[in-house]
């Protein structure tokens, strides 16, 4: 009797704490003592439970868009601050990371919004894996892109992909495959005008051709005081000249 509670104890204890994650065997040794383990020690070893297989995970729909349904709010604010249009906010970070925030391109660029090293550090994104600060980052940088390019959304996404100086050589999105591809995604998850408003004075500093146009410059006041001249702007308090 002694030996039959001590295996039920056994049992018990054994099933309690690996019920969820292993199989139990029941053994019996020389003097007949009853074992049970989840490990088998010999073939002669009786399995007495099965744990039955996690259920597959379902896989994801195609149409499934991450970014609208985990970034909304974030997108929400940021448009709001940049006076940017959601929709192509999330336009942009479909295109380009389909919603993941860790994701990382072939030549470095990260995040949601996928902004290039230099960009993130011209845009004093220290995390650009973080979504707060990735979305606020590439929101400002697309904004100072559509001012740039006179309010023109073909051109300012071309200049988002394959950088502003690619695409004022020309006048005209450049014949990158990637480019040209990417220019036409964005635009069909967007769509809205291709044409965009801009403030007076961004129109007054575009008015001239791609090739005379002049860069617009921000002035910077870091924490220690110092001062520091960008051309891309790090917050709207920045004063332009």
């Amino acid at each position: 009797m002694r030996v039959f509670l001590g295996a039920l104890l056994l049992m018990c204890f054994l099933f309690a704490a690996t019920a969820a994650r292993a199989d139990i065997y029941r053994s019996v040794d020389e003097n007949g003592v009853v074992c049970y383990t989840d490990v088998s020690f010999s073939k002669a070893d009786e399995r007495v439970m099965k744990t039955p297989s996690a259920p597959a995970r379902q896989k994801e729909s195609p149409g499934r868009e991450p970014a609208k349904k985990e970034f909304h709010g974030i997108v929400k604010e940021k448009a709001a601050k940049y006076e940017m249009d959601p929709s192509l906010i999330h336009a942009v970070i479909k295109a380009e990371s389909n919603g993941n925030p860790y994701a990382v391109s072939r030549k470095g660029a990260k995040g949601l919004m996928q902004l290039m090293p230099t960009t993130a550090n011209d845009l004093q994104v220290s995390n650009p894996f973080d979504p707060e600060e990735n979305i606020d980052g590439g929101t400002r940088y697309l904004k100072y892109l559509i001012e740039r390019f006179n309010g023109d959304l073909t051109l300012a996404l071309a200049a988002y992909n394959a950088g502003p100086k690619t695409v004022e050589k020309t006048g005209a999105v450049p014949s990158i495959t990637e480019t040209r591809q990417y220019v036409k995604r964005v635009l069909a998850l967007y769509g809205g005008s291709t044409r965009y408003p801009v403030s007076s004075i961004a129109s007054a500093v575009s008015s001239s051709s791609p090739k005379e146009r002049q860069e617009p410059i921000y002035k910077v006041l870091t924490e220690d005081g110092s001062v520091l001249f960008t051309n891309l702007p790090v917050s709207r308090k920045n004063p332009r000249f």
